[in-house]
C-alpha cells in the first residue's frame, strides 16, 4: 500500500480509537493525532532539534515538528513499529533502538542533517603535561557504534549502566589491551571523568571509567549537561570527555571553548542524526515527505 494511504487509513483508525500508552517513566503517550501531520521529536534544546528544524524549513515540510522528550520518542516508536504503523522521528545512533528495531535514515540530500559526526575525546589543555600516561590511554580509547549498541541495548533490557559496560569490557579483552599500548599501570593516579547524561555518554563514559580503573586508574565521574560540560574541560575542573559530537552537534560548544581544549580526535565515527522511519515505511528521502 501507498505510504499516504497507509498514513490517511491509520489516521483515521487512531482518531476513533482514542490510543494511549504510558512509558517507563510514567509519562503519558498520546496516539490521539493524525500521523501525517507530525514528526516526532526530542528535547528542545538537543543538537538534534536544532537540525530537525532546519531540515523542516529547507524542504519546506507541511508536517509539526513536536518537542517532547528521548523516553517518549522511542516508546511512540515502538508501539507504532508494533502495529505497522506509520511514523517519522528524530534519531540518532548509535542508540539501542537500532539494534531493536529494523530502521532507517531518511536521504537528507540538503545535507540540513550535516554529514554523519564523530564522537570525539575532549581534555583540559594541560593534562598531557600533568598526566602523560593517562593522557596515551584516553588518546588510545576508540569503539565503533556496534559496541556502544551493545551496551544500550543491554540497558534498555534493563540491565544497570554499570553491569552492562564491564560486561563489554570483559568481553573485549583483546581489543582493550589493545588501547593499553605505551601506557604503564597506573598506581592510583586521580581523572575526572565528565560526560553527557544521555544514555549513549552513560554508555562511553562507564565503559572508558573500567578500562582506566582497570589498568591501576582512579575516576571520579561528574554527569553534566552539554555547556556545564565543555566549560569544565574549557577551565579545568575536568579531566576528560568522550562526549563531544563534531562537527555539528556540539558545534557551537567548540566555538566557544576549542581554543581552551585538547581535542583528541575520534573515540567512535559514523555516529548520524535524522529523520528515521520503519524500514516498511515505503519512502526513502526527506523530500518525499512533502508528498504525505
Amino acid at each position: 500500500m501507498h505510504i499516504k494511504k497507509i498514513f490517511s487509513t491509520l489516521a483515521i483508525i487512531i482518531i476513533l480509537t482514542g490510543c494511549s500508552d504510558t512509558n517507563k517513566d510514567g509519562e503519558k503517550v498520546n496516539f490521539d493525532y493524525a500521523p501525517n501531520e507530525y514528526i516526532i521529536g526530542i528535547e528542545p534544546g538537543s543538537g538534534t532539534m536544532q537540525a530537525a528544524k532546519r531540515a523542516m524549513d529547507d524542504y519546506g515540510l507541511h508536517q509539526t515538528l513536536t518537542t517532547g522528550s528521548s523516553a517518549v520518542m522511542t516508546q511512540m516508536l515502538g508501539d507504532a513499529i508494533r502495529k505497522k504503523a506509520p511514523i517519522v522521528v528524530t534519531g540518532w545512533t548509535p542508540h539501542w533502538k537500532f539494534a531493536k528495531y529494523d530502521l532507517k535514515f531518511l536521504n537528507d540530500p540538503k545535507e540540513s542533517f550535516g554529514k554523519p559526526e564523530e564522537i570525539h575525546t575532549l581534555a583540559r589543555k594541560d593534562l598531557k603535561k600533568d598526566k602523560p600516561n593517562a593522557y596515551k590511554l584516553l588518546d588510545n580509547f576508540e569503539w565503533t557504534v556496534d559496541d556502544m549498541q551493545e551496551v544500550l541495548i543491554d540497558l534498555n533490557d534493563g540491565m544497570d549502566i554499570k553491569e552492562a559496560s564491564r560486561k563489554w569490557v570483559n568481553n573485549n579483552h583483546d581489543r582493550v589491551q589493545k588501547m593499553y599500548e605505551g601506557v604503564k599501570v597506573s598506581n592510583g593516579e586521580l581523572i575526572n571523568l565528565a560526560h553527557a547524561t544521555w544514555d549513549s555518554e552513560l554508555a562511553s563514559a562507564n565503559v572508558l571509567k573500567y578500562i582506566l580503573e582497570d589498568y591501576g586508574f582512579e575516576v571520579r565521574m561528574m554527569a553534566v549537561e552539554i555547556g556545564p560540560l565543555f566549560a569544565a574541560i574549557a577551565y579545568g575542573s575536568a579531566d576528560v570527555t568522550p562526549s563531544a559530537w563534531l562537527p555539528q552537534t556540539h558545534k557551537n560548544y567548540m566555538d566557544k571553548y576549542g581554543d581552551l581544549i585538547d581535542d583528541l580526535g575520534s573515540n567512535l565515527v559514523n555516529a548520524r542524526i535524522g529523520f528515521v522511519v520503519p524500514a516498511y515505511i515505503d519512502i526513502d528521502s526527506i523530500e518525499e515527505l512533502k508528498d504525505f
